[in-house]
């Protein structure tokens, strides 16, 4: 990934949060065939290993968990907050008209390890804290439990679980850093204004004094 200084976001703590906030990763892989891309739901165990591991499932329809190779190297990507910028929104571009449109963006590279976990105990697991994060929110949150036995069984003996061991992450957060001040609050209100509320708040994030 091109990474200009500007834009890489070192912590570990906010690499770690636009994971868990963007878990629809893009899990890239090489094949014979050549690379190999599936869009799957991850959960990030942080306090597993010095980048922490991220954890899955896939159907056992899907071939990927029988052409892995237990260790082989792998990426995942999860995309945060992003947007269109407009030049117009630049109050310097009607001063002097040298300003280009961009595109501003999060994004993780997750680096690491994947291994095939094809046992049910693992996948039960796997499904309990999915479930528990994503209905956290719901007024009655469904249970593992709301499944008749037979049925939930019989559902997780089509799931493979897979955990990937990371080994690097790489952030970068391309938010106008580089723009002076009155350029960068323009672009925020001009997201703000066609409600793209989240990376205007990213914008306004980055452009806070660091603690």
């Amino acid at each position: 990934m091109y990474l200009p200084q500007q834009f890489a976001e070192p912590r570990v703590e906010e690499l770690h949060r636009i994971v868990r906030d963007n878990s629809l990763g893009m899990l890239v892989r090489n094949t014979g065939a050549g690379l190999e891309a599936d869009h799957l739901p991850f959960l990030l165990d942080a306090d597993r290993g010095a980048s922490g591991t991220l954890i899955a499932h896939v159907a056992r329809s899907n071939q990927v968990w029988r052409y892995i190779k237990d260790g082989d190297e792998v990426l995942v990507v999860f995309r945060g907050v992003q947007g269109y910028i407009s030049p117009n929104w630049y109050p310097g571009k009607h001063e002097t008209h040298r300003r280009v449109p961009t595109w501003n963006y999060e994004v993780v590279h997750a680096h690491g390890t994947i291994h095939v976990r094809d046992d049910e105990k693992f996948v039960r697991g796997i499904v309990a804290r999915l479930t528990r994060e994503h209905e956290a929110d719901q007024p009655v949150p469904w249970k593992m439990g709301d499944a008749p036995a037979d049925y939930l069984s019989e559902q997780l003996r089509h799931i493979v679980g897979i955990e990937i061991h990371l080994t690097r992450l790489d952030c970068k957060r391309k938010l106008n850093q580089h723009h002076e001040r009155r350029d960068r609050e323009g672009a925020i209100q001009g997201l703000e204004s066609r409600g793209n509320n989240g990376l205007a708040q990213a914008m306004r994030d980055t452009a806070k004094p660091s603690p």
